[in-house]
């Protein structure tokens, strides 16, 4: 009977599994996926620093809503929109009537909501909606170079007075970057629309938000369409602008050699110098020169790069641009020396202390990355790699180093030099010499008759 049972149990599900693989679309499947863009980070990533992708201050979106952590700013969001609702004079109901019509797009955003059983009903996540989104352009409002909203505030304040944008902002930009707790674009597209009456450019909510995140990034290029969420327009502020072309394919070496240290280049005669953008595109290398953005290396760098690398790896069709970066510069950053002469030579500024920091930061995110073969960086990496293995090129840095690293040096080689090249000139002078006189002495006399 037992074994009937066991049988009959395992009909049933065979006979689900070829039910579903008749019903089996492809296009279903690609709609199924299509929609995600915010996701939560998976244990074989978090295990680097669990801590990078938690947000320390306040919780955006459903993924972190209700911690017990980060109860204490749901007061000051309530706060937020009461006062957003005051100055645009709109009832709260408009506002909830137009974000309950893409309550449905602004779920499908998060991939997993409903995984753990403990999702947030519809009213529930609307109600988290809107006081998470009047709170995020309420803060981006009075962080703004004009600084007006903040008026309107009292001045002790917690978040939103001078004394709050100073002290807590930082804290709420960095949660912004955490990729679990993201708001759509799409949300705060919406509340502009109700509150100011007509629907906003998507060129404006990017720029609001690049401005707020990253105040000396490259700007956002138009015309591109309304980012998915705060994490992909940072992402893509860095990127702007085109790869740059190889200019000589011929000397790419078809090996996977892995770059050298900077310091071990510098040393082989390739000169560093930065790029003319902060654009991460913007790394060439030609005629033994390597051209790279300057980065600033702070305490948000390291929460920054791990997050945007973690959106690389779990969004589809996002690229791995930010990544292989990342992977390029651990290759090129062995030691506190290699971070020495780059911060020597602009293309690192050091805001978190000793340069062996910056080596370890490199080091520890760059765990389990790996470049993409087919990337820009992957050809710069073997152009590199082929003016290395030019003798002549290694001969003339040995020169260089050798003669040029001092003024005593070259004093020295000019000195012998001088010395080898009136020697030489000396030793000519006297066989010219010998030659003339006997060129010019009289001949023989003939013997005189006895």
């Amino acid at each position: 009977m037992e074994a009937a049972g066991g049988d009959r149990s395992k009909r049933t599900w065979v006979v689900d599994v070829e039910k579903k693989l008749k019903e089996a679309d492809k296009t279903a499947e690609v709609s199924r996926w299509e929609p995600h863009c915010i996701y939560r980070v998976p244990p074989c990533m978090t295990n680097i620093k669990s801590k990078a992708y938690q947000p320390q201050v306040v919780s955006l979106g459903p993924f972190h809503h209700g911690h017990r952590d980060l109860r204490h700013m749901e007061e000051h969001k309530h706060r937020a929109l009461r006062q957003l609702l005051r100055r645009a004079d709109r009832p709260l109901d408009d506002f909830v009537a137009v974000v309950d019509e893409v309550t449905e797009e602004l779920e499908g955003a998060y991939m997993d909501l409903h995984s753990e059983g403990r999702s947030l009903g519809r009213e529930q996540f609307l109600a988290m909606m809107i006081f998470d989104g009047c709170f995020l352009l309420e803060l981006m409002r009075c962080t703004a170079a004009d600084g007006k909203l903040v008026g309107e505030y009292a001045n002790n304040d917690p978040i939103f007075s001078p004394h709050g944008i100073l002290n807590m902002v930082p804290y709420i930009r960095r949660d912004m970057l955490m990729l679990e707790n993201q708001l759509p674009l799409l949300l705060l597209q919406k509340l502009v629309e109700v509150e100011s009456g007509k629907p906003p450019k998507n060129d404006f909510i990017n720029r609001m938000v690049l401005k707020f995140l990253a105040q000396s990034s490259s700007p956002f290029p138009p015309g591109i369409g309304l980012g998915l969420h705060p994490l992909d327009v940072f992402r893509r502020s860095m990127l702007t602008g085109k790869c740059h072309q190889i200019w000589s394919p011929q000397d790419i070496e078809e090996d996977n050699a892995i770059i050298r240290s900077a310091l071990k280049l510098y040393q082989a005669g390739i000169q560093f110098k930065p790029s003319k953008t902060l654009s991460l595109h913007d790394i060439q290398f030609r005629s033994g020169m390597l051209s790279m953005p300057t980065v600033s290396v702070d305490d948000s760098t390291e929460y920054m790069f791990l997050n945007v690398m973690a959106f690389e790896r779990l969004h589809v069709g996002a690229g791995n641009d930010v990544t292989d970066y990342v992977f390029f510069m651990n290759s090129i950053i062995d030691s506190a020396k290699d971070v020495e002469l780059l911060r020597s030579k602009g293309i690192i500024h050091n805001a978190i202390g000793s340069d062996q920091a910056v080596a370890k930061l490199f080091n520890t995110i760059s765990r389990d990355v790996m470049l993409d073969p087919n990337s820009e960086l992957d050809a710069v990496q073997r152009q590199v790699n082929g003016y290395l293995r030019k003798p002549w090129n290694i001969r003339r840095a040995s020169l260089i180093h050798t003669y040029f690293r001092s003024p005593w040096a070259f004093l020295s080689l000019a000195a012998a030099i001088l010395l080898l090249g009136m020697t030489v000139m000396q030793t000519i002078y006297t066989v010219l010499q010998f030659y003339r006189d006997d060129n010019s002495s009289p001949p023989p006399s003939a013997p005189s008759p006895i």
